[in-house]
């Protein structure tokens, strides 16, 4: 019986990952009939099951989860192998796959891809936004994108940018209509855009003023994880919305949006991209980290 060759475990570990065939030939650059037959031929070879699949889902029974805790550290080694040998040609090269939340993709991100890009041509990125936390070594990322407090201990964090900042903000036309409030439990009497995480959290909103912390979980007229909606919302004058500076600091300077509490919005860390501390760093992240510490030294925030 012929044994598995390396191209199965991939197509294996990209379905794995993804839970999604779709996704995962996509991800792995092969058409979704090719990727589903290595997969029904890998599991004839071995004489099990190793996905159960429907038409919505896929998930993988014993046998696949087994697979998937031995095959995923191996080829882990394997690929740090090869990313050590391609190291030594010192030209930045192949997929750089990063994970990060919407607003550090939006506002920190977004502005660098291009610039880096350019710089490093054999480069290809891979950038997976999604809320959740996810284990970026079993989901295959070379990299991360949190905030400070989420941070494993055992990852190498480089800060991504300057301080950030949440703001409250309305339009003219609301605050003409409503009042504009002027402390944190004010908002208990006003409609919010709120957002919903897919565990199904609605944070509270927090505040800060010299050292002291409030938090309030004010009425949700609005309900999204949709920016351009929200956004759009507050313009309308629909309720007000918290929302990272970045995405409304045009709005609040022409007017469109009025900037609310501001003496209890203080500022806050920046992302961090994450990766694991093993020795021999892939040549395209380590392109990507030296890139981020000339973008902000460039920008006035330091290394």
């Amino acid at each position: 019986m012929a044994e598995p060759d390396l191209r199965d475990l991939d197509v294996f570990m990209a379905v794995a990952r993804t839970r999604n065939f779709r996704r995962a030939a996509v991800e792995i650059r092969v058409s979704v009939s090719s990727l589903s037959q290595r997969l029904r031929d890998l599991e004839e070879r071995l004489g099990v099951r190793l996905m159960n699949r429907t038409t919505r889902s896929v998930a993988l029974t014993e046998a696949g989860e087994l697979l998937l805790s031995r095959v995923a550290p191996a080829l882990r080694d394997v690929g740090d192998a090869l990313d050590q040998v391609r190291g030594l040609r010192e030209v930045a090269s192949g997929r750089l796959r990063i994970n990060a939340p919407p607003p550090a993709v939006d506002l920190v991100l977004a502005p660098m891809v291009g610039p880096f890009l350019a710089a490093h041509p054999q480069v290809d990125l891979d950038i997976v936004s999604e809320s959740g936390f996810v284990d970026i070594v079993s989901a295959g990322f070379d990299a991360g994108v949190r905030y400070g407090e989420h941070l494993a201990q055992d990852m190498v964090a480089v800060s991504l940018s300057g301080p950030q900042r949440y703001v409250i903000v309305a339009s003219p036309a609301y605050l003409a209509r409503r009042g504009k409030p002027k402390h944190p439990k004010d908002l208990l009497d006003h409609d919010c855009i709120r957002a919903r995480y897919s565990s199904g959290v609605m944070q509270d909103w927090e505040f800060e003023k010299k050292g002291q912390i409030m938090k309030v979980d004010p009425p949700a007229k609005l309900i999204s994880t949709n920016m351009g909606l929200a956004m759009r919302a507050a313009l309308d004058g629909v309720a007000v919305w918290a929302t990272l500076d970045g995405y409304v600091h045009d709005a609040v300077k022409s007017g469109a949006l009025v900037s609310l509490m501001e003496d209890w919005c203080e500022p806050f860390p920046g992302p961090f991209l994450y990766y694991p501390s093993r020795r021999q760093t892939p040549p395209a992240l380590r392109a990507f980290i030296d890139f981020v510490a000339a973008w902000r030294k460039r920008e006035g925030h330091g290394t």
